[in-house]
């Protein structure tokens, strides 16, 4: 187990040293915006899957936190794809990846309090989830209330609008 977690520790290090030289760089994307997260998901997802295939996890977390990516996934993608404002990441989510990292951390060294730990991690995921929600309808209404209209579409190089 201790490979698997080195080489999770180096994969964690790179996304936050991308993002520092990003910001430092100005390099910030509305690409690398949205692809960083699904990546992180991505990564993190394959460690769950990985955690679950070895019994080291319960399904139902492991089900949970699934659903969850996949809704945030699916959802930001929709929200962004209709010209509707999204909402980057905040520390709220930032602070949920640091949270599952422990949990992670605390599974792979066999911690008494892993699984409690992480069920506390995958309820707070889901609170955290909830307030995103919250603050993607609200700025969307605002912008509807305001007589704004949903950002323009992507248009085809002949300048119509084109469905995704």
């Amino acid at each position: 187990m201790i490979p698997a977690f080195v080489v999770i520790v180096a994969a964690g290090m790179t996304d936050v040293l991308d993002g520092y030289i990003a910001r430092k760089r100005g390099q910030i994307t509305t690409v690398g915006a949205m692809l960083d997260p699904l990546a992180d998901k991505l990564m993190l997802g394959t460690v769950i899957l990985s955690l679950l295939l070895t019994d080291h996890i319960p399904l139902v977390a492991a089900i949970l936190m699934f659903v969850r990516d996949l809704g945030m996934i699916a959802g930001s993608a929709a929200f962004h794809f209709s010209g509707r404002k999204t909402v980057p990441a905040n520390w709220m989510g930032k602070l949920t990846t640091v949270l599952l990292y422990f949990a992670i951390l605390f599974i792979f060294f066999e911690v008494s309090f892993a699984r409690t730990y992480l069920w506390c991690v995958v309820v707070f995921s889901f609170v955290t989830s909830v307030m995103y929600m919250i603050k993607i309808f609200a700025i969307n209404r605002d912008q509807e209330e305001n007589g704004e209209a949903p950002l323009d579409k992507p248009t085809n190089r002949s300048g119509n609008t084109r469905e995704l």
